[in-house]
């Protein structure tokens, strides 16, 4: 969408997004008489977006935010003008007395929008114009209201349009009201077929260049020049025309839900949103009853390709949903719908080509012309009745109701087939369709779809249709480990069944297909696409994601990234971190993060932080969770330093086993900041707060093993100098076993009576010490609870390593994963959209 409402002739960025444009922006030199122009966009509001005073306020700013002077409006009546109209057409036909009460509080409803929204001097020109189309009513009612039918139900929406350009010229920019039936030529209102060469000739005389077009929806005229509608919900139909007279890029239906759902919302709580529903999917599901979309509104978009968005207008800043062509995963989504009051054809003359084209002219919902088997309307039986007849043949009709489970393919699907069936075993099914529509499995029922049955098949159709985005930034040894291992656990995982490889991240370039990224491929699909990013946008890009789901994970060592997660999570974007930096960072910091992150539903997972692949984080959550008290955590966390301590028994002088390690990639690059301990000192930090308590990195003292001589020279110069450590440390061993002791550098952690200590340090220990025997590089954590005091719980085992840590990785993204699916989305719901 546009990023906010901008003359023509001045880029988008040179208003800020904050900056809402006036009328006194800068007009362009073109002449304003009415200039043939192309919508960049078309907005469509319904109804419940312009119910009152306060809902058009918001509609203002959505078009602050979202237009462009290019751009056209479409709005339906007013909240519930509409049903206010045909209740004043029946009551006429009536000849009621409780005519003119029901007349004048339409008035009053009307003025009261105008008063509230406009200044004087406009109230006064708009009160005009109202207190004329009254006029014009009273009029109509002297003589035969039925004449008028078309003309009465149009004043909903000129008046909607009045109002709002009047607003827009008010307070934003040059606006002014279009009535469609000046332009927009259908055939008639049963067909509503557009005559788009007439239409789009007549409607081009009719914009004005650098002004806003507010255009009625819902009316037009027909073949012979009489006003008429576009149906119920024919808004939607008006904009997706308008969208194909202007060759306009996008359609957006402002409505009151926030996009399409797998079900209706009302009725279905776990309906969960599409957020890309494929071009032909949606056409079946508004064909089949979406109370969303209009059953003609996506034909108009297939002569210019354009894109169809459905966000809400109650929520704007939320992601709706958004019509299109998609790749395989936005193929995948299922719908369930319904309709009641229908009936069953059956007649010789449905069968073949002769039914097909009986199908065809009466728009049947479903059927078989193997079987010549229809389904239809029931305000269609005297038509397809007199048609049949007329052929000599004997019909059938049955009342019936119909259940669609609607997505991709969906009659080809033979496990889909199944478990729709399966869900339906208890309701007397009459037949199951597939065979006009390929994107629709139809149910035909004896009795009317009921909220629990829709519930029950939707619970049995819909449940596995969960699609989770995955993001790996860190492209490193374990990111590249990670990606090999994902294909296999993408299919031995259960819990993984639905998430999708989306995005790759290295610290300056990325790769973001919303398709998906093929797991197998995905490093050299990196190698050969990727494209360099800054970091300070990448939120904004990680958000427009059309997942259910996102998470990230974050295997990188870079303390930029981790500042990123408080804004992910205020997205909703889930982390898994084995970067050390956001869970060790200042308190303050670290508890606001865990805050947004709880706010938000925003899950953070980092078990790889301390002890690669050990699975130390889930024990020490699942004792609190539990109820148990963490009273003492220490252990050896690095693995550099076990590998170290393990092999030095004075054999070998320190510095040699050092460059050894290092040699052998046992080490950092530098190893000073093994030596130095504040990766130790990190993990204790996370373990600590893990545990409950709220510890800063400046609470636990640390050790540091490199002589103050040796800590800032360069790297070459301290590896030239490393024989300077072995006098210290063959002291200190020495010391050690003329004890009968051995020396490790050890953490620990203890919560006494309210008093926190903390400290990392080589220690001497007893060679019996549960710290003192490892394989070397193995971490080993000792936890006393309450539930372990005497025999306190030891976890050891590999602490580090590319293989045991992306494991560690895979094992928080399964448990992410176990988590999300039974997560609840709360819809906001307004109503359904008039």
């Amino acid at each position: 969408m546009s990023s906010h409402l901008a003359p023509n002739n001045l880029p988008q960025n040179d208003l800020p997004r904050n900056e809402l444009p006036r009328n006194e922006l800068p007009r362009s030199e073109l002449p304003q008489n009415r200039l043939a122009k192309h919508a960049v966009e078309v907005h469509k509001f319904g109804g419940s977006s312009l119910a009152s005073v306060e809902c058009v306020n918001r509609v203002v700013e959505i078009i602050q935010r979202n237009c462009q002077l290019d751009d056209i409006v479409v709005v339906s009546a007013n909240g519930d003008t509409t049903d206010d109209l045909i209740e004043i057409f029946q009551l006429a036909i009536e000849n009621s007395d409780q005519l003119h009460q029901a007349i004048d509080g339409l008035k009053q409803k009307q003025q009261g929008l105008a008063k509230g929204l406009l200044s004087d001097v406009n109230t006064g020109a708009l009160f005009t114009a109202i207190e004329q189309d009254f006029a014009l009513l009273a009029k109509w009612l002297q003589l035969d209201i039925r004449a008028h039918e078309a003309e009465l139900l149009a004043f909903g929406e000129m008046w909607s349009a009045r109002l709002l350009a009047a607003v827009l010229a008010e307070r934003v920019c040059p606006s002014y009201a279009i009535d469609a039936r000046t332009f927009l030529v259908i055939d008639d209102e049963v067909n509503c077929q557009v005559d788009y060469e007439q239409s789009r000739d007549k409607l081009q005389r009719q914009l004005n260049g650098q002004q806003l077009a507010v255009i009625t929806g819902y009316i037009a005229r027909d073949a012979q020049g009489l006003p008429c509608t576009l149906g119920r919900n024919g808004s939607d139909y008006s904009a997706t025309i308008l969208a194909a007279l202007t060759d306009a890029q996008n359609v957006t239906l402002w409505t009151d839900v926030d996009g399409i759902y797998s079900a209706d919302p009302r009725v279905v709580p776990l309906a969960r949103k599409l957020h890309r529903v494929p071009r032909t999917v949606a056409k079946e599901l508004g064909r089949l009853g979406n109370p969303v979309l209009h059953a003609k509104t996506l034909k108009p978009l297939v002569q210019v390709g354009s894109h169809l968005n459905v966000a809400s207008s109650f929520d704007p800043a939320t992601i709706g949903t958004e019509v299109g062509d998609f790749g395989q995963i936005a193929q995948q989504e299922l719908s369930v719908t319904s309709l009641n009051d229908l009936l069953l054809v059956e007649s010789a003359a449905l069968k073949g080509e002769q039914g097909q084209q009986i199908a065809s002219e009466f728009a049947a919902l479903s059927g078989d012309v193997n079987t010549g088997q229809l389904v239809i309307r029931l305000a269609q039986q005297k038509l397809i009745s007199e048609s049949l007849v007329s052929l000599g043949q004997e019909i059938k009709f049955t009342p019936v109701a119909i259940i669609a489970v609607v997505g991709h393919q969906a009659a080809q699907r033979a496990n889909l087939r199944a478990r729709f069936k399966r869900a339906l075993k208890h309701q007397g099914m009459i037949a199951l369709f597939n065979a006009l529509h390929q994107d629709s499995l139809v149910a035909v029922l004896p009795q009317a779809v009921t909220a629990e049955l829709l519930n029950t098949v939707h619970h049995d159709v819909i449940k596995d249709a969960r699609h989770i985005g995955l993001v790996v930034a860190g492209l490193g040894n374990i990111g590249e480990q990670f990606l090999a291992m994902l294909p296999r656990q993408l299919e031995q995982v259960k819990a993984l069944e639905n998430v999708h490889l989306v995005g790759l991240l290295s610290s300056t370039k990325r790769l973001f297909q919303l398709d998906g990224i093929e797991p197998e491929h995905a490093v050299s699909s990196f190698q050969q696409l990727a494209t360099p990013y800054q970091i300070d946008g990448l939120v904004e890009q990680l958000t427009a994601h059309p997942y259910d789901e996102l998470i990230v994970v974050d295997i990188t060592p870079s303390e930029a990234f981790s500042q990123l997660y408080g804004q992910l999570f205020s997205h909703g974007i889930h982390v898994i971190g084995a970067n050390k930096w956001a869970a060790s960072a200042p308190l303050a910091e670290y508890q606001a993060n865990k805050a947004i992150a709880a706010e938000n539903q925003a899950l953070w997972l980092g078990n790889t932080t301390v002890g690669a692949g050990l699975p130390i984080n889930h024990a020490i959550d699942d004792l609190l969770q539990s109820g148990d008290r963490i009273l003492e955590i220490s252990g050896i966390f690095s693995g550099t330093l076990s590998w170290l301590f393990e092999h030095f028994d004075g054999a070998q002088a320190f510095g040699r086993l050092l460059t050894d390690a290092l040699s052998q990639g046992i080490t950092e690059p530098d190893p000073r900041e093994d030596l130095s301990g504040r990766d130790v000192q990190r993990k204790l930090l996370i373990l600590a707060r893990m545990a409950g308590f709220e510890l800063s990195l400046e609470d636990i003292t640390c050790e540091n093993l490199v002589p103050q001589a040796l800590r800032d020279i360069s790297l070459s110069e301290f590896l030239a100098r490393v024989d300077e450590l072995d006098q210290p440390f063959a002291a200190r061993l020495k010391q050690a076993q003329q004890a009968g002791q051995c020396i490790r550098y050890i953490a620990r952690f203890s919560a006494d009576a309210g008093k926190l200590t903390a400290q990392v340090r080589l220690e001497s220990i007893a060679t019996s010490d549960a710290f003192a025997s490892l394989i070397p590089c193995d971490n080993i954590f000792k936890v006393t609870s309450d539930w372990y005091q005497d025999n306190p719980l030891i976890i050891r085992g590999p602490g580090a390593g590319r293989e045991v840590t992306a494991g560690g990785l895979h094992s928080d993204l399964a448990n992410a994963c176990k988590q999300l699916s039974s997560k609840q989305h709360q819809v906001k719901l307004k109503g359904i959209n008039e």
